[in-house]
């Protein structure tokens, strides 16, 4: 009983795995990707939440 609750937690990890790599690069995320990479490359407006 033991083997057989290790595998289903294993292919559980697996799909779940599948999933997160799919939902990544699927291409309707591809322009939030996009956005986020270009954001260290973007002017700065002086503004500093928390710093003077």
């Amino acid at each position: 009983m033991g083997g057989l609750m290790q595998g289903l937690g294993t292919l559980l990890a697996m799909l779940a795995f599948i999933g997160v790599v799919a939902w990544a690069y699927s291409r309707r995320r591809k322009t939030d990707f996009d956005a986020a990479a270009r954001l260290p490359l973007e002017e700065d407006d002086g503004t500093h939440r928390g710093k003077p």
